[in-house]
């Protein structure tokens, strides 16, 4: 068996350990992994605790039959004749501080000076250039059977500003019960205020423009543009594609999963009306630009 214990660490290390372990008690996790699973698991903890502190029990062949780790920084295991004990020390370890002459000191903050100037003369990796969320609602799953009955966009200037593309499609289709439940759109609705999708498509190409396209998951919209786009014999869009589910995957290697709602979470993004195609692309938006902040987006 093997217990861990958990203070003030990452949401997201929460979350990735709850897949080996049961979380018993808030920061408590019990489980029985093999012996490799377990050290990978506490070299992926200490990576990712941030500054909070993890404490591990697990079975062991000596005296007491048990053994654990610790990252707190007033503790110290020691071993006294193969026998684990938790030593308190009176201050936290800190690093030794070593002298330097004065030649030694000029130089390193010559050197540290330099790196200052060439950091502020170096280009922001931060994206400058306009970009568009998009999101689409649709029938089904399938491009090639299954149609579009909304889309939503949403475009940030470099002024700050935003504008915004929403509509309804005119489809000849019935809208399987699911898909009104899950979008709260009807063919009623679509009857009276949808417009064709050849409408639809051409204000979206103008609304883009020669600005990224930006979306989450979005091999599938795009995959349903493209067929809309050759369907109806229309110059398909030839911006910059750019899929957010990737980037969160490098990002945050720890989410339970990567739903677009689960991440929205993560970011502290609100949605209010999921599967609403205007306001996901709203929320698509807001995620880009919180990884932009991060320089994790390049455009």
């Amino acid at each position: 068996m093997i217990v861990i214990t958990l203070t003030k660490v990452p949401n997201a290390l929460r979350g990735d350990l709850t897949k080996w372990y049961q979380e018993i008690q808030t920061g408590v996790y019990v489980g029985s992994v093999s012996a490799r699973i377990r050290d990978s698991l506490w070299l992926r903890i200490v990576k990712n605790i941030g500054r909070g502190e993890a404490t591990m029990v697990y079975n062991a062949n000596n005296e007491l039959g048990y053994q654990f780790k610790t990252t707190r920084r007033d503790h110290q295991v020691v071993d006294y004749d193969g026998i684990p004990l938790m030593m308190h020390l009176n201050a936290a370890p800190q690093a030794e501080e070593h002298g330097y002459s004065d030649a030694a000191k000029f130089h390193k903050a010559r050197v540290m000076s330099q790196k200052a100037q060439q950091k502020r003369s170096q280009p922001s990796r931060k994206n400058n250039k306009p970009m568009v969320a998009v999101d689409l609602e649709t029938t089904g799953l399938d491009p090639s059977k299954d149609v579009i009955i909304s889309i939503g966009a949403v475009k940030a200037t470099t002024d700050g500003q935003a504008s915004e593309f929403s509509r309804l499609i005119s489809v000849t289709e019935s809208i399987p019960e699911k898909i009104s439940t899950l979008t709260g759109l009807t063919n009623d609705m679509l009857a009276k205020q949808g417009v064709p999708i050849v409408e639809a498509l051409s204000g979206l190409n103008t609304f883009i423009g020669d600005c990224a396209i930006v979306g989450y998951n979005f091999h599938f919209d795009e995959a349903f543009l493209k067929q809309a786009f050759i369907s109806n014999n229309l110059e398909a869009l030839r911006s910059q594609t750019i899929d957010l589910m990737p980037i969160v995957k490098r990002t945050n290697a720890f989410l339970d999963n990567y739903r677009l709602a689960t991440v929205l979470s993560a970011y502290e993004i609100e949605n209010l009306k999921p599967h609403h195609a205007l306001e996901d692309a709203r929320a698509t938006l807001a995620l880009a630009q919180a990884l932009n902040k991060l320089e994790r987006l390049k455009i």
